[in-house]
């Protein structure tokens, strides 16, 4: 499984992901060729080796002749829906930008189709935003984690005025992300960054087990106390079939938002659960209720039970300790009818047992086509498990 780390020691931008990601491989070239599928011009886009306190990095930066600096999410989806990026693109990039209005939305009160954005809505953000989806999709990545982010701290001139550090619309981009400061007076987080890894970031913390076999880092535009630079680990991480001690949290609830256990589950998920589920349940006095059950790696309980606590109305929670059997699994790129199409792979002994095909690539191929998405998730499994047979059998 294809797997980018984000070592975040000195926090996180737009720029810095892109250059990070062409430090370790990424080509300019092809990035530029998916980039003109946005239908505006007058940028260029531009990436050098540069040293920051000893470490040879890429600086990356839009430059821009737009004098458009403010665009409502309206015009930005707009903006997607015109350009020729691929539908699981458009999607993934209309999504972050969502996210970035709905956490201005809340920071100023209003509707989220109210906002407009200031620096974020220049093409240079843009460009940023779609640079870093279209960089993690031309080098295959799988699957992305991220560490504790160095946000800063002191005051940061905006469009808004004065602002603490870390901005106002880059908290709400991370709750739920670990993030601290190691007392640098700057902005090291910037809402652009937040916005891209807390999207893509399947968990945030210490490195995961993998093989490393590139290292990229991505430059910042200011000098600092420390290196100004985002570190990327790029490799493989496999999960390996077996057994393994997990941990059960159980609580049952009969008096929250039905609509906030969505929040709940992401929240979790984003903290490294390892499944969310809700259960309907008849409590006392034959109350309908519902069961949420979270299911952990050892030694990542203390930040679920703290999100159960701070995000629902339970005041106490079951813990269990349980064994499960897990399966070999990995993720394939396998060429079908659609086109290139990620497919997990279940085996044991080496025998393919299932697979799965990545949900949101046939959903995006179904959107594209006007096709139902379970004839196209139907035909890619009907090929893989075609394929893989053909290939167990030579």
């Amino acid at each position: 499984m294809k797997t980018a780390y984000f070592d975040c020691f000195s926090g996180i931008s737009g720029d810095m992901f892109i250059g990070s990601l062409i430090d370790a491989g990424l080509e300019p070239l092809k990035l530029k060729e998916v980039l003109s599928a946005l239908p505006f011009s007058g940028y260029e886009i531009h990436a050098e080796k540069i040293e920051k306190s000893g470490i040879r990095a890429t600086r990356f930066w839009v430059e821009s002749s737009d004098t458009k600096e403010h665009r409502s999410l309206a015009q930005i989806t707009e903006i997607l829906n015109l350009s020729s990026l691929n539908a699981g693109a458009k999607e993934r990039a209309t999504a972050i930008f969502k996210n970035l209005a709905s956490a201005e939305a809340k920071i100023h009160g209003v509707k989220i189709e109210d906002i407009c954005f200031h620096e974020i809505g220049a093409i240079d953000s843009i460009v940023d935003i779609v640079g870093a989806v279209a960089g993690l999709d031309l080098l295959g990545i799988d699957a992305v984690y991220a560490s504790r982010i160095n946000v800063g701290e002191g005051l940061v001139h905006t469009s808004h005025g004065i602002l603490p550090v870390p901005a106002p619309a880059t908290v709400e981009l991370l709750a739920g992300v670990p993030i601290y400061s190691s007392g640098i007076q700057a902005e090291l987080a910037t809402p652009t960054g937040a916005a891209v890894i807390a999207y893509f970031a399947k968990q945030f913390g210490s490195l995961p087990d993998m093989k490393i076999y590139h290292t990229g880092y991505g430059a910042g535009a200011k000098d600092l106390p420390v290196p100004n630079v985002l570190r990327v680990y790029i490799g493989e991480m496999e999960t390996r079939a077996g057994r393994e001690k997990i941990t059960t949290l159980e609580t049952n609830i009969d008096d929250l938002n039905p609509e906030f256990y969505q929040h709940v589950a992401e929240r979790l998920f984003q903290s490294g659960a390892l499944d969310v589920f809700t259960t309907p349940v008849i409590m006392k006095k034959s109350r309908p209720g519902v069961q949420l059950t979270v299911l952990s790696e050892h030694g990542r309980e203390d930040a679920l039970l703290e999100i159960i606590f701070n995000e629902t109305t339970t005041a106490g929670v079951r813990i269990s300790s349980q064994e499960r059997k897990t399966l070999d699994r990995s993720i394939q790129r396998i060429q079908t009818g659609y086109g290139p199409v990620s497919v997990k792979v279940f085996t044991s002994g080496g025998r393919v047992v299932t697979v799965a095909p990545e949900y949101e690539e046939c959903r995006g191929i179904a959107l594209e086509r006007g096709l139902p998405l379970k004839q196209v998730y139907d035909e890619v499994k009907k090929e893989a498990l075609s394929l893989f047979k053909k290939n167990n059998n030579r």
